[in-house]
């Protein structure tokens, strides 16, 4: 059995919006085109396989159905990951061939810089995907996919779906629990010693409200280890399957550039 609890206007009408021909595919499939995309580039790192699944997913990027506000608020995370990872790299990174700069700890050379570039292009080819395809993804969509389609227990379903839907109610009891300091007088000051008891606070609540809930779900049933019906069907079909060919062909295609051009740089097995 599997409920979809009430949720707020503002996300039904987003979703609705959403008119890509990805964005209401399975989410099994979703997740198994960000894997067979990041896959063979965690393999290697070379700029040419990463540049050019990067390449391969922009096309990828524009039948999800998203807005161009929506993407880069949604990717704004990888993208300033990659620059910074990119300077990490770049300085500190493993030196080799010529070097450029030199300054105690920091030694820019062109192996470093190399690296830097290979990294930069790498995150961005990993991380775009796992965001961007999973923006579409209804937590009691995945839940029936990974319970109907890939047949995993059905408790782990349950209680990752349940942990899901309570997420964004630590937000709510954070503010909550605020309000209440501040009308008690007590977060006026002493900031770090403030958000140290916060979140101490929010843990203790989170733990009880999740030992509630597992007791509400083991008297409903949702532990009982008779075959379990589900509400929805999770359907998996020839589009599904065309996603995934489509997640297999970017990985294989940045893989046979990157040996064609000579610059695959087996992760294990050689030096920048």
């Amino acid at each position: 059995m599997s409920g979809r609890g009430v949720e707020p206007t503002s996300l039904i009408a987003e979703r609705r919006d959403r008119r890509g021909p990805i964005a209401h595919l399975n989410p099994v499939a979703k997740l198994g085109a960000a894997a067979l995309i990041g896959a063979p580039l965690i393999l290697t790192i070379d700029w040419v396989s990463a540049a050019t699944a990067l390449t391969l997913e922009a096309v990828l990027f524009l039948f999800v159905g998203l807005s161009w506000r929506e993407f880069w608020l949604r990717t704004s995370p990888v993208w300033i990951a990659a620059p910074l990872t990119a300077v990490t790299i770049a300085l500190y990174g493993a030196a080799s061939g010529q070097i450029y700069f030199e300054w105690l700890l920091v030694r820019v050379s062109e192996g470093s810089l190399s690296l830097a570039l290979a990294t930069f292009f790498r995150v961005l080819a990993i991380g775009l995907p796992a965001v961007v395809l999973f923006v579409t993804v209804d937590p009691t969509d995945l839940a029936d996919g990974l319970a109907q389609v890939l047949r995993l227990p059905s408790r782990f379903v349950l209680g990752g779906l349940a942990g899901m839907r309570l997420v964004g109610l630590l937000t709510d009891d954070w503010r909550a629990l605020a309000l209440a300091r501040r009308a008690r007088g007590v977060a006026d000051r002493g900031r770090i010693r403030r958000l140290l008891g916060m979140a101490f606070a929010l843990l203790v609540l989170s733990i009880r409200r999740g030992s509630k809930l597992a007791t509400a779900m083991e008297a409903r049933g949702f532990g009982g280890s008779a075959t379990r019906t589900w509400a929805r069907e999770s359907r998996f079909g020839g589009a599904e399957w065309a996603l995934l060919a489509v997640g297999a062909a970017i990985g294989a295609i940045a893989v046979t550039v990157s040996v064609a051009t000579g610059s695959w740089n087996f992760i294990l097995g050689s030096t920048v």
